[in-house]
């Protein structure tokens, strides 16, 4: 069974984790690093990605208004279209070799799905798939996003799950460019949202299970990783 390193990193700016994920799956693909796979879990501080499919109109105020609400838009290379990210919601993205045998992007989005829809059921809500979307969805709304790129079919991004994410800040866009879905959060279905580092311990397991990947901690974080990795890294996988 091949090892994945899940980490948890805290919040951490959009660009950071992007150039961190990026190196981790460069030396994946290249074979030439120690850290083989790892499992990148954080929350972003208050920011606007467009995806490779996004369309402009879809962000509904200019960047110098979103700017005064403290609110950044970045590119991205990953598929999808307009999304939030921001404090309350914990962003997972998997570093993945998905050869030999797991080379379909569509089962590795609804792998993805079925570990948000399995680590939401640990804490009591009912969450699905919805035919023809991309996504996890509790009551007919948008609980989780999708949006991952692939290259030598090595993983970057990943999903989002809203956990206590301020609600509100969706209707700064359109969200995955679906105007007639609304979104929702744990907290919300809940009444009271669990920690971010709570959720994040439930979801490694499932993320083992589904994958089939053995979730041990390493001995101590890349050396070039944003910030060492907490103790809690340990405790989770053991």
């Amino acid at each position: 069974m091949r090892r994945c390193a899940p980490l948890y990193l805290g919040r951490l700016g959009y660009a950071e984790a992007t150039a961190f994920q990026d190196r981790l799956a460069r030396r994946l693909k290249d074979g030439d690093g120690e850290d083989g796979e790892h499992l990148l879990l954080l929350e972003h501080p208050p920011v606007i990605t467009l995806g490779r499919n996004a369309r402009p109109a879809d962000v509904l105020l200019d960047p110098a208004a979103l700017e005064t609400r403290g609110v950044r838009v970045e590119r991205t290379n990953r598929g999808g279209q307009v999304t939030y990210h921001g404090p309350g919601q914990l962003v997972g993205y998997p570093i993945l070799n998905l050869g030999p045998d797991r080379r379909d992007v569509g089962r590795y989005l609804r792998d993805l799905e079925e570990v948000l829809i399995r680590t939401l059921g640990r804490f009591g809500i009912a969450a699905a798939r919805q035919p023809g979307l991309t996504g996890v969805w509790a009551g007919g709304e948008k609980i989780a996003a999708l949006g991952v790129h692939l290259s030598r079919w090595v993983t970057t991004h990943g999903f989002a799950l809203n956990v206590s994410t301020d609600l509100s800040r969706f209707g700064l866009i359109v969200p995955c460019g679906l105007r007639d879905r609304g979104v929702t959060s744990m907290g919300r279905i809940l009444g009271s949202a669990p920690g971010l580092e709570e959720v994040a311990r439930a979801l490694v397991p499932e993320f083992g299970a589904v994958f089939g990947r053995s979730m041990a901690a390493p001995a101590a974080a890349p050396a070039d990783a944003p910030i060492a990795a907490p103790p809690w890294t340990a405790a989770v996988a053991s």
